[in-house]
């Protein structure tokens, strides 16, 4: 009777694990540290908050520093975060060394938020993601075990990478928005504002022109699935609670300021095993922008004027 208990236990345990659960792309600062031992093809690319810091407070030795703004957004465009077209962001890949059969591992000082725009732009344009790892806990994980170094890494050789066209079924544009969230009020999408929120209710204006959220939109704070302080993922449970008004079968929207957080929750919901997840192509600053499209402030989704 006890066997079968602890077997029940045991199933009961797995099947509460969110379906196809995987965070093999994770690793720490034990991975890296072996892996810069003795792999030849390992590119280490640091996308920092404030990027000066790669010179004054250091980085991982040989890691190639990547400018968020310049480097991982149309620099020409409506609003600067909108995609890097395929061509500039395969030259940019190839100024960093990056070959097809290239190992990459990503890090950062933000909780995995701004390399998961470069996780995500990566996959966006076909690289092969089983060559991609994020460190988790970021340039905190290294440090805590291992010395940073001030001294730039020299340019390497330029690679020879190429890449293929944008995935379509990655992103939305905000016209499919306002047609499936505002207009037709399509029950099988989910509008996910990754933002703080404060910024979501309009409480808060910054980065912005125009406080509040796309009418539609609920708040999911992707910075809230790791810890402030270590800088690491929690763990699956509590990170498929964070997302737990959104449900499997539906197709999600995701959007934030500029990318980099509505990014981090497009990376954990496919680690969760959700299979339709795209982010809006500029974030807020394309809608906030564009002055006469809608915008609702305060705790709801859609306010009176909106609700019916």
């Amino acid at each position: 009777m006890r066997k079968w208990l602890g077997l029940l236990i045991v199933l009961v345990s797995f099947l509460s694990l969110p379906a196809f659960a995987d965070r093999s792309f994770l690793v720490d600062a034990d991975w890296l540290s072996a892996e810069k031992g003795k792999n030849t093809k390992l590119v280490v690319l640091e996308v920092r908050y404030h990027p000066h810091r790669y010179f004054t407070i250091g980085h991982i030795p040989g890691a190639i520093q990547v400018q968020r703004f310049k480097d991982l957004g149309d620099n020409d465009g409506r609003s600067i975060m909108l995609f890097p077209s395929k061509e500039k962001f395969e030259s940019t890949l190839r100024g960093w060394g990056v070959n097809d059969d290239s190992t990459l591992v990503l890090y950062d000082d933000s909780r995995s938020a701004l390399a998961a725009r470069l996780y995500y732009l990566l996959d966006l344009y076909g690289f092969d993601m089983s060559r991609v790892k994020l460190l988790d806990g970021g340039a905190q994980e290294w440090s805590g075990f291992n010395e940073l170094t001030k001294v730039a890494t020299a340019a390497p050789e330029a690679g020879k990478v190429t890449l293929k066209q944008a995935k379509r079924q990655y992103y939305v544009e905000w016209q499919q928005v306002y047609d499936e969230v505002l207009s037709r009020r399509d029950p099988n999408v989910v509008l996910i504002d990754a933002r703080p929120h404060d910024m979501y209710t309009g409480k808060v204006i910054k980065h912005s022109v125009q406080g509040g959220h796309i009418p539609g939109a609920i708040n999911v704070v992707s910075l809230d699935g790791a810890d402030g302080q270590t800088q690491k993922w929690f763990d699956v449970e509590r990170l498929a609670a964070l997302y737990k008004q959104a449900a499997k079968d539906k197709t999600i929207y995701l959007y934030c300021h500029d990318g980099f957080r509505m990014s981090l929750g497009w990376v954990q919901l496919k680690s969760l095993g959700y299979r339709d997840v795209r982010v809006l192509n500029g974030g807020w600053g394309i809608w906030d922008r564009a002055f006469t499209l809608p915008v609702v402030t305060g705790e709801t989704p859609f306010d009176e004027e909106f609700a019916l």
